[in-house]
């Protein structure tokens, strides 16, 4: 074990803008790192979510009220910003408890750290001088990557200003190890000498990670790769400072649907209240899970994917054997002890249903679930209930203004019409998988040589979209009667116009 008697693992957090998805997913990956080091290692755990909310707001985000009260209070430490929403006495303590509430939603097991905090109580002060005191080994390790033009100007020291409270980035005249004292000029050229300790001073972000690990003797830290340039720095301004470096890993970062990188001052990709608006909590844990080494969009497409494909592997985990389980990514969502699955309907089949249904609340998909499984209930399938309501949600937001019906050609026309005379002579009850090969049986029947093309047909001329669940799985949930019903609208071309 560490001398300070247990393991460290750290996730930090840049408090300019509202959380997004990628500062929960470092937390919640974090999260299964700390639980795998628990079932292989007897040494107590910590979890520590810092927030860097001393950094100078150095840009104003675009998705928050009164912008004209931040432009004004630009360069201010995020702690000494105005809360444009009114609910907190800065902007950094608001941003900070939108990540704590999320946070504790989930479940999280941490311990919150603010950077003001440890600043103005002094918990950084011996590392501060320590810094004053090994100044010129930091701007060794600092000036090497940095341009010419920019070394001029750079100190590793961010001193604020004692009238304006601005953070300055400005050079050091003279730096006073002995007594840890700073000496520079303001923007005016006024001569001001400050003390490095007490929060009157902080560091610049790269120096201050380093820092950080060192004063806290930090075992574990992830980052996304947009860091990962900057490790050599981190890791030698904590050794420089008398630290041992952490592990490290790296990921892949998160794109909006554009293939832009998710930015907190732009507010584009998903939020947290998106996601969790239209699928659980588990499905987002899921989505982190995947492939973290792999760049990955996360826009409102991917979450019925998400959904059915975590409620699989609940399915499968207890088939498998014990290798097969801690390789499965809800035995890390659910701490080695996953739930039982209750979606006998899966999410995109619950699309689906609400599309034909026309259903405007998750009761009015409840008929159709209770007739194909009769031992389903809301009290009985919870995250099946759940799901309903969050299909009928997101159905009439994304699939609804996006539906476009067509009709059939002369070919798709036949196979169609063969496939409503047969399911009004169907007395196979509701099994899906007998309604599957009937689908099959008329695709091949009618000469499609790619049986997609079947399917795909069915989808635009009776769904609206151009992919869609089994087919056989759908006739079976929504009812033979209802499916001929629906065959015969968009014959008659009623769907399409």
């Amino acid at each position: 074990p560490p001398k300070k008697g247990h393991v460290l693992f750290e996730t930090g957090y840049g408090p300019s803008g509202l959380p997004h998805i990628g500062t929960f997913g470092e937390v919640a990956r974090t999260t299964m790192i700390r639980r795998a080091f628990e079932i292989i290692s007897d040494i107590p755990t910590r979890l520590l979510c810092f927030s860097d909310d001393m950094d100078g707001m150095r840009k104003v985000p675009e998705n928050v009220p009164q912008q004209e009260l931040l432009y004004a209070n630009i360069q201010k430490p995020l702690t000494a910003v105005p809360d444009p929403f009114g609910e907190f006495d800065s902007f950094g303590n608001h941003n900070n408890a939108m990540l704590r509430r999320f946070l504790d939603t989930f479940g999280f097991d941490y311990e919150f750290a603010s950077a003001t905090d440890y600043y103005k109580s002094g918990k950084f002060d011996e590392m501060l001088m320590l810094c004053a005191e090994r100044y010129e080994a930091i701007m060794a390790i600092m000036l090497k990557s940095l341009r010419e033009e920019r070394q001029q100007t750079y100190s590793c020291f961010l001193p604020i200003h004692p009238e304006t409270g601005r953070v300055l980035y400005v050079p050091m005249k003279h730096v006073d190890a002995k007594n840890g004292l700073i000496t520079f000029d303001d923007e005016d050229g006024r001569e001001w000498t400050l003390p490095v300790t007490g929060g009157k001073v902080k560091l610049q972000w790269k120096p201050d990670f380093g820092m950080r690990w060192a004063a806290l003797d930090v075992d574990f830290e992830m980052y996304g790769k947009d860091h990962s340039t900057n490790t050599p720095i981190y890791d030698g301004i904590c050794e420089v400072l008398g630290g041992r470096k952490p592990e490290h890993f790296t990921y892949e970062l998160f794109l909006d649907d554009q293939g832009q990188k998710i930015s907190k001052s732009k507010g584009n990709g998903l939020t947290i209240d998106e996601w969790l608006s239209y699928a659980s909590t588990e499905s987002l844990s899921y989505f982190m899970f995947l492939k973290p080494k792999t760049a990955k969009r996360m826009h409102f497409d991917v979450i019925p994917k998400a959904v059915d494909e975590y409620h699989q592997q609940l399915r499968a985990y207890p088939t498998q054997d014990v290798a097969k389980q801690i390789d499965n990514p809800v035995w890390h969502i659910h701490n080695g002890a996953p739930p039982e699955s209750k979606m006998v309907v899966s999410f995109a089949m619950l699309l689906n249903l609400a599309s034909v249904a026309q259903a405007h609340d998750k009761d009015g998909l409840w008929g159709f679930i209770r007739r194909y499984a009769p031992e389903a209930s809301p009290e009985t399938h919870p995250d099946l209930d759940a799901a309903a309501g969050f299909a009928v949600r997101y159905f009439h937001d994304f699939v609804a203004p996006k539906r476009v019906y067509r009709l059939p050609t002369d070919q798709e026309r036949a196979a169609i019409a063969d496939l409503r005379d047969r399911l009004a002579a169907w007395d196979g009850g509701l099994d899906a998988e007998a309604l599957q090969s009937l689908v099959f049986a008329v695709g091949r029947e009618h000469g499609f040589e790619q049986l997609r093309d079947w399917f795909k047909a069915l989808y635009e001329v009776l769904l609206g979209a151009s992919e869609g669940p089994r087919f056989g799985g759908f006739v079976a949930l929504y009812g033979v009667a209802e499916t001929i019903a629906l065959i015969d609208r968009g014959l008659s071309g009623d769907l399409a116009g």
